[in-house]
C-alpha cells in the first residue's frame, strides 16, 4: 500500500537561496505548504518529516550528485511528483496539481530578483556553488570521507561514504554485506550518528553470540517465569531501541523460526515479549548485518526471502581490504595514533609498510589492526615498527 503524502505540500531542494524564495512566494500564493531544503542529505530528512506531494529538484546540490539522488527518491517514495527546476519530470508519479507547480517554476525562471540586494545574492550563491564545485572535483574525499570511525580516501571508500550520507537521515532499513574483518559495525554507527536518531539509542545484538534458545527473549524480552530461569522480567533490546537504532550483527545466524516474528515487527512495528499477550508498539530503525550471502541462503532455504527483501531496502557492501590496498597507509596511521595514546606513538619503516601492501589481507581491517598492535608489543622501545616485527598469517617468519 503506497504511503500518503500530506495534501499541497511541496519540497524544494536547492542550494539557491534566491530560486528557493521566489519558488516560495510563488507556490504559498497558491496555497501549497512549502518546505525548503539546500542539500540532498536535508531534503531527505525533509521527505521522512513532510511526506510531500511533490518535490522540486534544483540539478545541482552541494553534497549529493543531483541525478542519483532523484533516482534514490523515486525508488523510496514512488507516489511523490518529482519535477527539476526547469520543469522537467523526474519521476514517473503525477501530481493531480502538476500544472500549478509548473506555472510557479515558469514563473519563477522568466522574474528577475526583485532588487540590486537580490541580485548580490544570486551573485554571490553562484560563486559559492562554483567553489563547491571545484572543491569537489579537487577534493572528493575531503567532502565524502570525512565520518568518523571511517579512514581511506579509495573510491569504495569514497562511494562507501556517499551512500551512507544518502541513507542517513532516512528510516529505510539498511543491510551491510561484507567479508568478517571490514569494519560493518563502524558503517553501523556512521548511520546511527547521521540520523535524526542520534541522540537516541544505539543497541547492538550479535545474532551469533547468543545461543539460540534465548535469542527471541534477548531480542523481544521476556515477564518472570516465562521459561526456566526467567527470574525477573527483562525488557528486550528491540523494545530498549526505542526512538533509537538497533544494529542486528550477522542477522544470517538468526533461527528461521525467529526470522517470521522479526519480520512481523519490521512490518507493523509491535512486539511481544515472550510469556506476554499484551502488544507492545515500537518506533525503532532496524540496521542488519552479515557476511554471508543471503539471497543465496534463501535459495537454499536457509534464510527467508521476505526477511531479506525487508532487511534490503537499501543494501551497502563494505569493501575488502584487498580492494582498497591503496588506504592501508592512511589505516596503519589511524590504528598506530589510537595506540599512541597510551604509550609512545611508534611509526612503520617503509620496508615494513612496502610488506603490508603486499599481503592478501583474508582477516581484512580487523587483521591488520592486529599485525600493527602486535608489532608495537614486538618493537619493545624501539620507535619504529620493522619488517622483523610484522608477522602475517601464512609468513614464515
Amino acid at each position: 500500500m503506497a504511503e500518503v503524502s500530506e495534501a499541497r505540500c511541496v519540497l524544494l531542494a536547492s542550494a539557491n537561496g534566491e530560486l528557493r524564495l521566489r519558488l516560495n512566494l510563488s507556490l504559498t500564493g497558491m496555497r501549497w505548504k512549502v518546505c525548503e531544503a539546500r542539500g540532498g542529505a536535508e531534503a531527505l530528512a525533509q521527505m521522512e518529516e513532510f511526506r510531500p506531494e511533490a518535490l522540486l529538484i534544483d540539478h545541482w546540490l552541494p553534497d549529493l550528485e543531483a541525478g542519483e539522488f532523484a533516482m534514490q527518491i523515486a525508488a523510496m517514495y514512488p507516489w511523490v511528483d518529482l519535477l527539476w527546476v526547469d520543469g522537467e519530470a523526474a519521476g514517473a508519479a503525477k501530481s493531480p496539481r502538476r500544472h500549478e507547480l509548473l506555472h510557479a517554476l515558469r514563473e519563477t525562471a522568466t522574474t528577475e530578483p526583485a532588487d540590486a540586494a537580490a541580485n548580490e545574492v544570486v551573485a554571490i550563491e553562484s560563486v559559492i556553488s562554483e567553489m563547491a564545485v571545484a572543491l569537489i572535483h579537487e577534493d572528493k574525499s575531503a567532502v565524502f570521507t570525512a565520518i568518523e570511525g571511517m579512514v581511506g580516501e579509495s573510491k569504495e571508500m569514497q562511494e562507501l561514504a556517499r551512500l551512507i550520507r544518502l541513507v542517513a537521515p532516512t528510516t529505510a532499513t539498511v543491510l551491510i554485506e561484507g567479508e568478517t574483518g571490514t569494519g560493518k559495525e563502524v558503517v553501523a554507527n556512521a548511520l546511527h550518528r547521521l540520523s535524526a536518531r542520534a541522540s537516541k539509542a544505539f543497541c547492538v545484538l550479535n545474532c551469533a553470540a547468543i545461543p539460540e534458545a534465548l535469542l527471541e527473549a534477548e531480542l523481544f524480552g521476556h515477564t518472570r517465569g516465562a521459561f526456566t530461569g526467567a527470574v525477573t522480567s527483562r525488557t528486550g533490546r528491540i523494545e530498549a531501541a526505542h526512538g533509537g537504532t538497533l544494529f542486528l550483527d550477522e542477522i544470517g545466524e538468526m533461527p528461521m523460526a525467529l526470522q517470521a516474528k522479526m519480520l512481523r515487527f519490521l512490518e507493523c512495528g509491535e512486539l511481544q515479549r515472550v510469556g506476554e499477550n499484551e502488544v507492545i508498539r515500537v518506533d525503532v530503525r532496524v540496521i542488519a548485518a552479515t557476511h554471508q550471502h543471503l539471497e543465496e541462503g534463501a535459495a537454499e532455504g536457509k534464510f527467508r526471502l521476505d526477511l531479506y527483501h525487508r532487511l534490503a531496502v537499501f543494501p551497502v557492501t563494505v569493501p575488502a581490504l584487498r580492494e582498497r590496498m591503496g588506504d592501508i597507509s592512511a589505516l596503519a596511521e589511524f590504528f598506530l595514533a589510537g595506540m599512541g595514546k597510551a604509550a609512545p606513538r611508534k611509526r612503520l619503516t617503509a620496508a615494513a609498510l612496502v610488506l603490508l601492501q603486499e599481503h592478501h589481507w583474508p582477516g581484512n581491517v580487523r587483521e591488520l589492526a592486529h599485525v600493527l598492535e602486535r608489532g608495537a608489543i614486538l618493537a619493545g622501545s624501539r620507535a619504529e615498527i620493522g619488517v622483523e616485527e610484522i608477522r602475517l598469517r601464512h609468513s614464515r617468519r
